[in-house]
């Protein structure tokens, strides 16, 4: 596979024909045209009468809005030789995402408005998508005080998190809900109370026990999510949970939804589809944080995300250098790059057997996330710039970590034969053809 630009943008037209347009945002799933021009979409109609510069055959193909993924590590700055920007980039177009949102936790941490001034001009001078910079709640994600939030906003970061560390202090947290009330930014919530999680490296149960390794239970994700629901409710605040793996953390953020809380909440493909099961201590591709659960998880985490208590659907693309993973389990450090496959999996695991409709999946990649955080993004409305994925939900490929643009190569997924993925991205109106 290899990416190359199909087109410019400026002064230049394009039509997307017969493909089967999905735009949750504007409730469209029919077949029709796409046309594009300077960039910008300027129509979604039946059989578009026009001579545009160029033409995309779509047949048989699913036109949507550009995915977008608002948790990844890109690593910039300070930690380059695990992925960057540019690599990335091309991994996110490689999966179908036009847009993302890179977190903190570098080196240094994204926590002052000079670093995220220079990651937004890091981010247009060399990216291909649209890179959105989150900053840290606190001062080097320290958890003891707050970081300069407001004036992080001004320079242009899109939310704020302390992922990969719970926030202990539950008073800095409630200041850091109050602080933003009024901005109407959210902070994303990794959850796992600290203390019941130290050494462990895997779900704490069966599997844990028969492979002799320290767990991390689920109820630290429970009483995380149940204490930060709770002070997103006393404050009025906006929380979003992260990467959620716990049956009974689903119940908690239910509940709170129906209490009028304002919190959200995200899933990873990998925590919708593996288990505990699949742990291997030769094989550290599968740690991660939190760790993968069990069955019954995976099954309350679908219904979640299909009942809408589970907002949006994320990747946690977290490459590390193969040095770092070739390591035992206990050493080696939690994530594995997920931009390439998760389209590939969703399609496989859950679309194709039948556990999820295409247009809720689009929705939960595109226009919710988008709503959520307010991005001018996720939608095939006339005058939108026109990032959109076209995907062949039909096309069979085989994971090979050789073919990724990512600079990391160690993920669980090495090996699968999958059934779906994207076949081209544009972003902006420049169309990337992938095969």
């Amino acid at each position: 596979m290899s990416i190359h630009k199909f087109h410019a943008s400026i002064n230049s037209s394009l039509i997307i024909r017969g493909g089967r347009v999905i735009d949750p945002a504007n409730k469209i799933d029919k077949i029709a045209d796409v046309l594009i021009i300077d960039g910008k979409i300027a129509a979604v109609d039946d059989d578009i009468k026009m001579k545009p510069d160029h033409e995309y055959n779509a047949a048989g193909k699913i036109v949507t809005p550009g995915l977008i993924d608002m948790h990844v590590h890109f690593r910039e700055p300070g930690q380059e030789a695990k992925e960057d920007f540019i690599s990335g980039s091309k991994a996110a177009v490689a999966g179908g995402y036009t847009t993302v949102a890179t977190m903190p936790n570098t080196s240094p941490v994204v926590d002052n408005a000079a670093l995220v001034r220079s990651m937004v001009a890091r981010a247009a001078e060399v990216g291909i998508i649209n890179i959105k910079i989150i900053g840290a709640v606190t001062k080097n994600q320290a958890g003891l005080e707050l970081a300069e939030m407001r004036d992080m906003i001004d320079a242009g970061a899109v939310a704020f998190s302390d992922d990969g560390h719970f926030d202990d202090n539950a008073k800095i947290f409630m200041n850091a809900l109050d602080y933003l009330h009024d901005t109407g930014k959210i902070i994303i919530c990794h959850e796992e109370e600290t203390s019941l999680v130290k050494e462990g490296v895997m779900n704490e149960g069966r599997r844990s026990a028969i492979l002799g390794l320290k767990g991390r239970p689920s109820v630290a994700e429970d009483i995380a999510v149940a204490r930060d629901c709770l002070l997103a409710e006393y404050t009025g605040g906006r929380v979003h949970i992260a990467h959620m793996s716990s049956a009974r953390a689903v119940e908690i953020v239910r509940e709170a939804k129906r209490r009028g809380v304002k919190v959200t909440a995200e899933v990873t493909p990998q925590h919708l589809t593996l288990t505990e099961d699949c742990v291997n201590p030769a094989d550290a591709s599968t740690k991660i944080n939190p760790p993968l659960r069990t069955q019954k998880d995976c099954d309350e985490l679908l219904k979640g995300l299909l009942d809408g208590t589970i907002d949006c659907i994320v990747t946690d693309h977290s490459p590390h250098a193969a040095e770092e993973k070739d390591r035992e389990y206990i050493y080696a450090p939690s994530g594995f790059p997920g931009l390439e496959t998760s389209l590939g999996i969703l399609l496989t695991d859950l679309y194709h057997k039948n556990k999820i409709d295409l247009p809720t999946l689009i929705s939960k990649m595109t226009y919710e996330p988008s709503k959520i955080f307010n991005l001018d993004a996720g939608n095939l409305s006339v005058g939108a710039w026109a990032d959109v994925t076209i995907i062949d939900a039909n096309l069979e490929w085989t994971v090979d970590a050789d073919k990724f643009y990512t600079r990391g190569s160690h993920s669980p997924f090495v090996g699968r034969k999958l059934k779906g993925r994207a076949v081209a991205t544009i972003v902006h109106g420049d169309l990337m053809k992938l095969f």
